[in-house]
């Protein structure tokens, strides 16, 4: 390498470092990821592509392509082929490509369904699903009742005081939910249930009876009752759930609810692909 490349490279370098550069260096950091965005496009348009094709193409030297290659990798987002030392799409792609084709396809799905059990129950419908360490709505469908209901839709609600969050939780591996339970439970009203071991024996009844139900756990005056969403292979991705006021949404209602919410998840279900109802 140059003498001239080096003290470019490591100007770049200390243009990257935010303590030296102040604004600079978050403009630095966007103009990272562009490149980091531009060498997933430029894998995806030729397939495969060695450090001086994707340097050339981003008009940046060697070394700067090298480490956004690193970068990427070490993330999945792209894996190199040893014999040639090329570059492609790493599994890592699938995964969030997936992802997303996940909620496409369940906000797709869940219009009709969601639409249908809201026409019927005269409640709020919505489905959520897991956003890390919160439940986050991505449909909502308004019954005849709720006309005055607030708005769900793209908020992110916690796990453990939230019908859908507990079904999602519930149907978490063994070692993400204890993680997820170990941390502090925040109490929104006197009913929040902020216990890990109390929470765990709930999980346990949802996962047995299909469904979860909270009763002002995370507003007072607000109810809710929610059932799981599953995909082909049977992995849960989605929880659809019903909720209104207390004065509405009465204990004595909750085993209609359970039962119609229950069904209107099986529906769905059905049609992302799940073939064992």
């Amino acid at each position: 390498m140059s003498r001239t490349q080096k003290q470019s490279d490591r100007g770049e370098q200390r243009a990257e470092n935010p303590a030296r550069t102040g604004g600079r260096g978050a403009a630095s950091a966007v103009q990272s990821v562009d490149r980091a965005v531009s060498v997933l496009e430029i894998l995806a348009r030729h397939g495969e592509a060695g450090v001086t094709e994707i340097a050339d193409e981003l008009g940046v030297h060697k070394s700067t392509a090298f480490r956004l290659l690193g970068v990427l990798e070490n993330r999945g987002l792209v894996a190199q082929a040893k014999d040639r030392g090329k570059y492609y799409l790493g599994a890592g792609v699938l995964r969030l490509a997936g992802a997303a084709a996940v909620r496409l396809d369940i906000s797709q799905e869940g219009v009709p369904v969601c639409r249908e059990l809201a026409d019927e129950l005269g409640e709020t419908v919505n489905i959520a699903v897991l956003d890390d360490d919160a439940a986050v709505n991505i449909m909502q469908a308004r019954g005849t009742a709720s006309v005055t209901a607030q708005n769900w839709l793209g908020r992110r609600t916690p796990l453990h005081a939230t019908s859908s969050g507990k079904v999602l939780l519930a149907h978490l591996p063994p070692t993400l939910r204890e993680g997820l339970l170990a941390r502090p439970l925040h109490r929104f009203t006197e009913r929040t249930v902020t216990g890990a071991s109390v929470l765990r024996g709930e999980l346990e009844a949802v996962v047995e009876q299909g469904y979860a139900a909270t009763l002002e756990e995370l507003e007072v005056g607000l109810t809710a009752v929610a059932a799981p969403v599953r995909a082909h292979d049977g992995k849960v991705i989605a929880a659809i759930s019903v909720s209104g006021p207390v004065y509405r949404l009465t204990p004595d209602r909750l085993p209609e609810l359970a039962k119609r919410t229950v069904a209107a998840g099986a529906e769905l279900s059905r049609r992302m692909g799940y073939g064992g109802l």
